[in-house]
């Protein structure tokens, strides 16, 4: 989401540090820079211009001036004021309470509250809450069903709503069946509306007084931009709402409402969405964001992304397979579904500090998640015993194989050796240092990743080095 507005004060910056030291005509082109970046961004003017002008006070100090690294100070100011420009610490749910936990979902129709109702129940569950849906829509048609649907996939309890019932009265006997059956967080999906529609609007006022909610999210998408910043406005105004949901966060917006919705609201980000997948929500941390807009990557995300998709015991497992040369292609199938669970390569690569930098020399290489695709694709044109034990392929058996998979026998040949010098390397790991776990890099056929395959397919210049020698030693020896 933030690409742009990233690839824009990076600009600014090396230019900045061009500048052996920094004078104040300087300082006020970089800030005219800063500052139509964020408008471009469609950044609220007023919390654009409070922000350069902080930013400028404090470039303009005696420490900064005087500085060897001037444009560097100024990284770690912008770095600063974004943090808090985007709500300072990371604010959770308010959970400390007697339970049930009551948690209001508002905001206009189509913002993505049905979605992020269950993607919240799933986070709850996870921190071992029972949660009750609660589908409180009952003007748009289907809403009811497409809660009760979700709580389905979830394996959660959904409360019984009907269209012809009143809202109020649906949240009000939600909460007494919960009370009844120990529920521990009850999740409330209102219906959308607009906020200048008074009549709907006096009805979750109505919910927020029978029910007393522990929080009322205001669910915002990402995409409207200051569309999103003004109607959070007015629902504050007439809610106190307690915190900001942002979804489609893996859209291509600019971004102008994440950076401006807590300025205006005085409300924290809680929570965003970044993908379709119930498990696609993510805890928000302004420092973090921060990082990301100004290139540095998330390092935290990452190592939090990987070890949520990272079960201790079969790690084990998987470690005590390689010591004993059992690793096959069927644990390896596994691995690559695990990684595509993670998010896309691009998404896990700009989290990676200095990764954001280099992007734009990474176009031309093939696109790691459709190498993805067609290697499991292969795996599962072979049988079982195929997957258990590569040594009994020969001809015939790699011929089935490419033409179910729709590749090539060359395609074939070429992981069974990758993934047979994969596991070689894996082991004298194992046997070295207690047993790492298979980087991307060690990934058969992923072409174009650091340390991976070469992206035409063709065999690497260490393997063609290699064979000249061969060559050269059998006509010496001739």
């Amino acid at each position: 989401m933030f690409d742009s507005l990233s690839d824009r004060l990076n600009a600014v910056f090396k230019k900045l540090k061009g500048h052996g030291r920094l004078d104040e005509n300087n300082i006020q082109e970089g800030m005219r820079e800063v500052r139509l970046a964020l408008l471009e961004a469609d950044v609220n003017y007023k919390v654009v211009k409070d922000f350069t002008d902080r930013i400028r006070e404090r470039a303009m100090g005696r420490d900064v001036l005087k500085s060897l690294t001037p444009g560097q100070q100024i990284i770690k100011i912008v770095n600063d004021e974004l943090v808090e420009l985007l709500g300072g610490e990371q604010t959770g749910l308010n959970l400390k309470t007697r339970p049930p936990v009551v948690i209001m979902l508002v905001g206009l129709q189509g913002s993505g509250k049905t979605t992020s109702t269950a993607k919240l129940a799933l986070y709850l569950r996870r921190l071992k809450y029972s949660p009750y849906l609660v589908p409180a829509d009952v003007y748009r048609p289907a809403a009811i069903d497409q809660l009760t649907k979700l709580g389905q996939e979830l394996d959660m309890p959904v409360f019984p709503s009907s269209a012809q019932d009143s809202p109020v009265d649906i949240c009000g006997k939600a909460l007494e069946t919960a009370l009844q059956k120990a529920y521990t967080a009850v999740l409330l999906d209102t219906a959308g509306r607009l906020h200048v529609d008074e009549k709907l609007m006096y009805e979750l006022v109505q919910i927020k007084e029978k029910c007393r909610p522990n929080e009322i999210l205001f669910v915002a998408d990402a995409m409207t931009g200051q569309d999103a910043v003004n109607v959070a406005q007015k629902f504050n105004e007439l809610l106190d709402i307690t915190g900001i949901i942002l979804t489609k966060m893996e859209g291509d917006a600019r971004g102008g409402a994440a950076l401006s919705i807590k300025s205006v609201t005085n409300k924290p980000i809680k929570f965003i969405g970044t993908g379709e997948k119930l498990s696609d929500l993510e805890i928000f941390h302004p420092d973090r964001v921060a990082s990301r807009i100004l290139g540095m990557g998330d390092i935290l995300t990452l190592i939090e992304k990987a070890q949520s998709g990272i079960d201790e015991h079969e790690a084990r497992d998987i470690h005590e397979k390689f010591q004993k040369s059992q690793f096959d292609l069927d644990d390896f199938r596994k691995q690559m579904q695990r990684i595509k669970k993670l998010g896309s390569i691009e998404g896990l690569l700009k989290m990676i500090p200095g990764m954001g930098k280099i992007k734009d020399k990474l176009k031309d290489v093939k696109v790691p998640e459709k190498e993805m695709v067609r290697l499991e694709a292969i795996i599962n044109s072979m049988t079982p015993a195929e997957r258990r034990n590569p040594k009994i392929f020969n001809a015939s058996r790699k011929k089935r194989i490419a033409a179910g998979s729709g590749t090539t026998v060359q395609d074939v040949n070429q992981l069974l050796n990758n993934f047979e010098q994969m596991q070689k390397m894996m082991q004298k790991m194992v046997g070295k240092d207690g047993g790492k776990m298979p980087s991307m890099a060690g990934i058969p056929g992923m072409s174009g990743m650091p340390g991976g395959s070469p992206a035409s397919g063709q065999p690497s210049k260490n393997k063609t080095r290699t064979r000249k020698k061969r060559v050269k030693r059998r006509k010496k020896k001739k």
